[in-house]
C-alpha cells in the first residue's frame, strides 16, 4: 500500500519527505521494523520512542510518525509530525490492514474485574453458535487455531489491528476482547468498530495510573463515547447493580442501544433466583429474548454476573439465550481463575489472579462458603502499581481468612518488605498471618499448613507464569509450583 493512501487517513502538522512510497508494516517497536516499515515513534511512561528513530532508519524504516519534527540521516526516509501519534498510528493501521473490525462481529469487555471470565465464556458461546471466534485478551491471544501468549491485556494498535486482520484472514467472524483502561488512554483501540461494548464493574485499581476513581471511570468511558465515531449498529451492555454502571447508562453522550444486566428487578437480563453451592450455582434468568434456566460449574456470585454479562452480549448479537445457557452450564474453570488444583490429599487447593480488594473479596467470600475448616490465603501485592490498595487487601483478608501469608507478588522495581509492611497496616493487629516474602516458600508454607478439610487460595498472579524483580523476570507459575510440591504431575 502506498504512503500517500494512509495519510488520508490522518492530520499532520508537516511533512517532509515524498509520500509516493510502498509501506510493508507498521510498527511502534524499532526491534520489529524491518525495510519499507512505518516506525511510529510513541510516547510512553517509562520509554519515548523518539530514542529509537535512528535505530528504526537503520533497520530500513521509510517514514518516521512522531509529535516532533525528526531530523533523519537518510534522505529518503519521510518525516510525517502529528498532534498525537497514538491515534496516528492506530488511524493508520486501521487503513493498513483493511478496517478488519468491519469484517468482524467485535465484543469489547471493560472494567475492573471479569473481562477475562466474560470474553471466555463469550468465546465458548460465539463457537457453538458457528461464529469462528477470535480471542484478545490477558490470558492469551486466539487467532483461529493459533494460541499466543499475551504479555499485555490489550496490544498497541499496530499489533492489534494485525491481530485482527489474521482473524479475518483465517476465517473468523467474530472476536472477544478486552479492552484496559491503559488502553483506552492510549488510544490503542482506536478505530476499531465494536457491536457490543461491554462494562462489568469499576472498583479500586490502578489508581497510580488514573490517580482517582472518577478518573478511573472517565478512561473506561472511553469505550462507549468512541461508538459514536463508527458506522456499526452499536449496543452497550451494562451492570447496572454497580454504581458506577448506573451512572454511565445515564450518561446523556451514550450513543447505543444499552441492555442492562444485573440482579436489581429493572434490569433487561437478570438473574431471578440464584442457588449458590460449592459446585457452582443454579441461575434463573429473565432475558428480551426469553427464560431460561442455568446450572454453572463455576462456583460464587461473582460469576453469576460474567454469565449475565455473556448472556446479555450475545443476545444484542441474535445468539438464543437457550445456547448461551447451555454453553455457559458446560463450561469449566479459566485459566487462573479460581482454578482448582486437585491434591488428592483431603484439602483444596485454588488459584486466582484477584489482586483488587473487590476481587480478593469476592473470590474469599466463594471459597468461605465451601470451606468445612480453615481457609488460608497466599497473596502479596504488585509493585510499581496502585499503592492504596495494598491496606485494603489486606483489610479484606483479615476479615475473611482463617490465615494468611504474605508474600512477594510482582515487587518489579519495589523493595518486596516495603510492599507487605503497606498491606500489614490494613491488618490491624491480627494475629492470624505470617511473612514469609519468597513466594516459592510461601507455597511451601501454606500446603504443610493445611489439612483435612482446608481450602488454601493463593492468589494475585492467576494464570502467570511468570515473576517479575526489579532487573529480571524469572520463570514462576503459582499452579505449577503446587503440583511440584504436592509431587503432582502437570
Amino acid at each position: 500500500m502506498k504512503l500517500s493512501m494512509l495519510m488520508e487517513r490522518i492530520q499532520t502538522v508537516s511533512v517532509n519527505g515524498s509520500i509516493d512510497v510502498d509501506v510493508k508494516g507498521i510498527t511502534h517497536d524499532s526491534r520489529h521494523v524491518k525495510a519499507g516499515f512505518i516506525f511510529c515513534a510513541l510516547p510512553g511512561q517509562r520509554e519515548d520512542g523518539n530514542r529509537y528513530v535512528q535505530d528504526a532508519i537503520d533497520q530500513g524504516a521509510i517514514a518516521i510518525v512522531s509529535d516532533r519534527a525528526t531530523t533523519v540521516s537518510r534522505g529518503q526516509v519521510v518525516s510525517i509530525q502529528v498532534d498525537d501519534p497514538r491515534e496516528t498510528v492506530a488511524a493508520m493501521a486501521c487503513a493498513y490492514y483493511g478496517d478488519p473490525s468491519r469484517k468482524l462481529e467485535v465484543l469489547g469487555i471493560t472494567g475492573t474485574n471479569g473481562k477475562t471470565t466474560t470474553a471466555f465464556m463469550a468465546r465458548d458461546i460465539f463457537r457453538a453458535a458457528g461464529r469462528k471466534p477470535g480471542l484478545i485478551g490477558t490470558v492469551d491471544y486466539e487467532i483461529g487455531d493459533r494460541i499466543i501468549p499475551a504479555d499485555r491485556t490489550t496490544p498497541e494498535a499496530a499489533d492489534l489491528q494485525k491481530m485482527l486482520a489474521e482473524m479475518v484472514h483465517v476465517g473468523c467472524q467474530s472476536a472477544a476482547m478486552e479492552v484496559s483502561s491503559h488502553s483506552l488512554i492510549q488510544k490503542r483501540a482506536w478505530g476499531i468498530e465494536f457491536d457490543v461494548a461491554v462494562f462489568t464493574n469499576l472498583t479500586h485499581d490502578h489508581l497510580d495510573y488514573h490517580e482517582t476513581l472518577p478518573q478511573y471511570f472517565d478512561a473506561k468511558m472511553l469505550l462507549f463515547q468512541g461508538l459514536v465515531r463508527q458506522k456499526k449498529r452499536a449496543f452497550a451492555v451494562v451492570n447496572v447493580d454497580d454504581p458506577w454502571g448506573e451512572k454511565l447508562v445515564r450518561l446523556p453522550e451514550l450513543n447505543a442501544e444499552v441492555i442492562t444486566y444485573g440482579l436489581r428487578h429493572d434490569a433487561m437480563v437478570r438473574a431471578e433466583r440464584i442457588q449458590l453451592s460449592a459446585n457452582g450455582s443454579d441461575v434463573d434468568v429473565q432475558t428480551p429474548w426469553g427464560f431460561v434456566t442455568m446450572k454453572m460449574n463455576l462456583p460464587g456470585r461473582f460469576n453469576v454476573y460474567n454469565a449475565l454479562a455473556a448472556m446479555a452480549a450475545c443476545g444484542a448479537l441474535h445468539i438464543k439465550p437457550a445456547l448461551s445457557a447451555k454453553v455457559l452450564s458446560n463450561m469449566s474453570s479459566v485459566p487462573g481463575r479460581l482454578e482448582e488444583i486437585k491434591t488428592g490429599q483431603g484439602f483444596q487447593v485454588f488459584v486466582d489472579y484477584a489482586h483488587t480488594e473487590d476481587a480478593l473479596q469476592n473470590v474469599l467470600t466463594t471459597l468461605r462458603e465451601i470451606t468445612f475448616n480453615r481457609l488460608i490465603v497466599v497473596f502479596g501485592c504488585g509493585g510499581n502499581r496502585d499503592k492504596k490498595k495494598r491496606p485494603l487487601m489486606g483489610s479484606v483478608v483479615a476479615r475473611l481468612a482463617d490465615y494468611a501469608i504474605l508474600t512477594s507478588d510482582n515487587p518489579r522495581k519495589e523493595n518486596p518488605s516495603d510492599i507487605i509492611a503497606q498491606i500489614r497496616s490494613g491488618i490491624q493487629g491480627a494475629d492470624g498471618y505470617e511473612v514469609v516474602e519468597d513466594r516459592y516458600e510461601a507455597i511451601v508454607r501454606a500446603l504443610s499448613l493445611a489439612d483435612k478439610g482446608d481450602v488454601v487460595l493463593i492468589a494475585g498472579k492467576g494464570h502467570e507464569n511468570y515473576q517479575e524483580f526489579a532487573n529480571t523476570i524469572i520463570p514462576f507459575d503459582d499452579r505449577q509450583i503446587v503440583r511440584e510440591c504436592l509431587g503432582m504431575k502437570k
